[in-house]
């Protein structure tokens, strides 16, 4: 596991963004751990947490022109993200959309960069892909294509059928999709810690009934 990657998963538990219990998840599950990126809601914890997200799709080493981030959560991800890549030499354009077309000043859904050429979407999580097919039908309505999704957490667990969210947005579409951190990660990162044996073996148990490994 790379150092960002544990890094990461180590901020998110340290800001209880990752926490463990009981947690029901939109597909009705029991899982024993939940992941909010709601709660990195600070200007410290916001500019951290775009620093795995710039470093995470510098280290995938995908081309792309402009990053997009769907309303809501996705606009400030974007933006933060941005300024990241900035700093660490890679300057790029962002947009992102409204909820409602704006009907005076500039108009429109967009406010931002043009979408042209590669645009990677970025957000928090991928549950039903919603979010990611929505975003792919705005980007190619303006004349450019998808070029990734880039997320911060990669459960690995089934969706409606044998493949995960994240695999059936890559295989509709054809693109990667990015985690800075994955199940996986969160798997290691508990075995390293012996005050944290009951949550590991909760996890395993999820796993091994909802789980599905990456290709």
């Amino acid at each position: 596991m790379s150092d960002f990657r544990q890094e990461f998963i180590e901020f998110a538990v340290a800001q209880n963004v990752l926490g463990f219990g009981e947690f029901i998840t939109k597909a009705g599950r029991t899982s024993p751990y939940f992941f909010n990126a709601g709660l990195f809601n600070e200007g410290g914890t916001l500019s951290e947490l775009a620093r795995f997200y710039a470093q995470a799709v510098l280290a995938a080493g995908v081309k792309f022109d402009v990053l997009f981030g769907p309303a809501y959560k996705g606009i400030v991800l974007a933006a933060a993200t941005a300024i990241k890549l900035a700093e660490a030499g890679r300057n790029v354009s962002f947009a992102y959309n409204r909820k409602e077309a704006k009907d005076h000043g500039e108009g429109g859904v967009l406010v931002g960069a043009k979408l042209a050429g590669q645009v990677l979407i970025i957000d928090d999580v991928i549950s039903a892909g919603t979010s990611v097919r929505e975003s792919v039908a705005l980007i190619r309505a303006h004349g450019a294509e998808p070029a990734g999704v880039l997320i911060a957490l990669d459960r690995m667990e089934r969706g409606q059928g044998a493949l995960s969210a994240v695999q059936e947005v890559e295989q509709q579409f054809g693109i990667p999709v990015i985690p800075i951190a994955t199940l996986d990660d969160l798997l290691r990162f508990l075995a390293a810690r012996p005050d944290m044996t009951d949550n590991l073996k909760k996890a395993e148990a999820y796993r091994a009934e909802y789980g599905v490994r990456r290709g």
